[in-house]
C-alpha cells in the first residue's frame, strides 16, 4: 500500500495534507480505497459546514459497501472536490491527488499519525 511520508493519517483511514495558512486537504487512504473497491459515489460536506474531529462529515459508496467519512480535524469546510460528483472513480485512481475529498480551515488536529505509525496500523 502507498503511504506517503509527507501526510498525516487518522485511525479511520483519512489522510491530511497541509496546503497553507491553516488549510488542510483531506481524502481517504490508498488502503481505504482498496478495501472499498470501485467507488461509485462520494457525499462531500457542504462548504461552510463546521466539523468536529471524529464526527461524520460524508460518505463513500462503492460496489461493496457504504463507508462513513470522519473528520480528522476540527474546523470549517472551505472547499470540496466537485469533480467527484461526475468522476467518483478518482478516489480509486489517485487517492492522494485528484481523489481528494475536501479542504478544511483547521482549528485543531485530531489524533493524527505519522506515516510509519499508519503503515504499522494497516499491516496488523
Amino acid at each position: 500500500m502507498n503511504v506517503p511520508h509527507d501526510l498525516r493519517y487518522s485511525i479511520d483511514h483519512e489522510w491530511v495534507r497541509v496546503v497553507g495558512e491553516g488549510r488542510v486537504r483531506i481524502g481517504i487512504t490508498d488502503y481505504a480505497q482498496d478495501a472499498l473497491g470501485a467507488v461509485v459515489f462520494v457525499e462531500t460536506p457542504e462548504v461552510g459546514t463546521r466539523v468536529e474531529s471524529g464526527s461524520m462529515f460524508g460518505e463513500v459508496e462503492s460496489t461493496k459497501s457504504v463507508s462513513e467519512l470522519f473528520a480528522p480535524v476540527t474546523g470549517e469546510v472551505v472547499a470540496v472536490n466537485e469533480e467527484l460528483e461526475a468522476a467518483p472513480e478518482k478516489v480509486n485512481e489517485d487517492p492522494y491527488g485528484e481523489g481528494w475529498i475536501c479542504e478544511i480551515l483547521a482549528e485543531s488536529e485530531g489524533d493524527l499519525m505519522e506515516a510509519a505509525a499508519y503503515q504499522a496500523l494497516i499491516e496488523d
